[in-house]
């Protein structure tokens, strides 16, 4: 339509998003349908946050908050940032957000100028580049590859820096992929950032307790303390903690920068929920141990789906480290057909006729950059990914 904005253009919808209401609607039809599409842990807020929530209702904490969110929540994540990753940060360095997107969107609406560019590894969260676009940068891809197991090198990130580029965004572990870099692998990326004092770090740490085996999680500005000073460090409440519809992120990072994202939250949405705040206050400081019990159900689910998947025909799957995702890859069913006679030339076809044949719902690959492959969020209960692997298995097996 005439009248809406040209920068619509450059945008598309969440893909992810998009697969979920496509799997309600055929539920609504009456059709059996299992739904691996949707980033959200299968888990319930645990009882103590929901109890605080209640309990800040009863006082009347029901008012608007400051901006960036009222002091005791900035100082829990202040304490948090230093009992977990060795990040000092003072509560003004703190800004809260309705949602880890909120945080993120904040930082290129305060920073990015037209042309200036940011760097984002393939695969890469969905909403990571129309984030850019609609704040006038231009994302910078650059290609992972199964052979490293979807991680950026050095030698790939160092090609890409370009002496416009303001930013880079990391994500460890990743969505879609599970990747996560270990601290050598981390404090190669780092030495090439040092080398470059013109690009700023944004690191998404969202998958941060969602690490598996012996796996130990690190962060930019801990791994190299000299990039602190160009680093926002985000991180929220919805994967870990199960508080996907309390939309609740948050971030630490210099004050200037802080200081310009809460000008523009303040002309945005302001304050996020003061009921969602008190009960990440509890999240924060309360028990976790909740944690590692559901941190070990989310491994034991891994290794299911990744085993199954491996089964099938014509699907290669590895092992991630982290986050509750496998992207496996479908290239050698590439050109293949259907029972129904569809050729398989995308992974996209590839996805869309799972769906249609067999009831499962999971998300393309180029959907995050990087084809041919799919994403499945392993957050469900072993049974539905037990009779959803079966299905894909099945599906293989048909292909001519």
């Amino acid at each position: 339509m005439a009248f809406l904005a040209d920068i619509l253009s450059r945008v598309q919808p969440s893909a992810t998003i998009a697969v979920s209401q496509k799997a309600r609607e055929l539920k609504a039809q009456g059709r059996d349908v299992i739904s691996l599409g949707a980033g959200e842990p299968d888990f319930d807020t645990p009882d103590n946050i929901k109890k605080a929530a209640k309990d800040a209702i009863d006082r009347g904490e029901t008012k608007y908050t400051p901006v960036a969110g009222i002091i005791e929540l900035r100082e829990a994540i202040a304490a948090k940032f230093e009992r977990e990753n060795g990040l000092t940060y003072s509560s003004n360095q703190i800004i809260v957000g309705t949602g880890g997107k909120q945080i993120l969107f904040n930082a290129f609406m305060a920073t990015l100028n037209p042309g200036d560019e940011v760097i984002i590894p393939r695969p890469y969260w969905v909403s990571y580049p129309d984030m850019v676009l609609l704040c006038q940068g231009e994302p910078r891809f650059v290609e992972t590859t199964l052979d490293t197991e979807f991680k950026l090198t050095a030698e790939a990130l160092e090609a890409a820096i370009t002496p416009k580029t303001k930013w880079f965004i990391f994500n460890s572990p990743s969505n879609p992929s599970g990747a996560a870099y270990s601290r050598d692998e981390l404090k190669a990326l780092t030495d090439v950032l040092l080398r470059h004092p013109h690009v700023w770090i944004l690191t998404d740490d969202m998958y941060e307790h969602l690490v598996y085996g012996d796996f130990e999680f690190c962060t930019p500005a801990q791994v190299e303390p000299e990039l602190y000073d160009r680093t926002l460090t985000m991180n929220g409440l919805s994967k870990a903690y199960a508080m996907t519809g309390w939309r609740l992120g948050y971030a630490g990072g210099p004050l200037e920068l802080i200081n310009a994202m809460n000008l523009v939250q303040g002309q945005q949405t302001s304050g996020t929920s003061s009921i969602t705040q008190w009960a990440a206050v509890e999240a924060l400081n309360g028990p976790q141990d909740f944690i590692a019990i559901r941190r070990k159900a989310f491994e034991e689910r891994r290794d299911l789906v990744v085993s199954m998947l491996n089964q099938a025909s014509g699907i290669e799957c590895p092992k991630p480290d982290g986050a509750f995702y496998v992207f496996p890859s479908c290239e050698q069913l590439i050109g293949k057909s259907t029972s129904s006679g569809k050729v398989i030339e995308t992974d996209e076809d590839f996805v869309t006729a799972l769906l249609e044949e067999e009831g499962v719902a999971v998300v393309h690959g180029s959907a995050f950059g990087l084809g041919p492959n799919f994403r499945i969020s392993y957050a469900e209960s072993i049974e539905q990914l037990t009779e959803s692997c079966q299905r894909i298995q099945r599906f293989c097996a048909t292909l001519k």
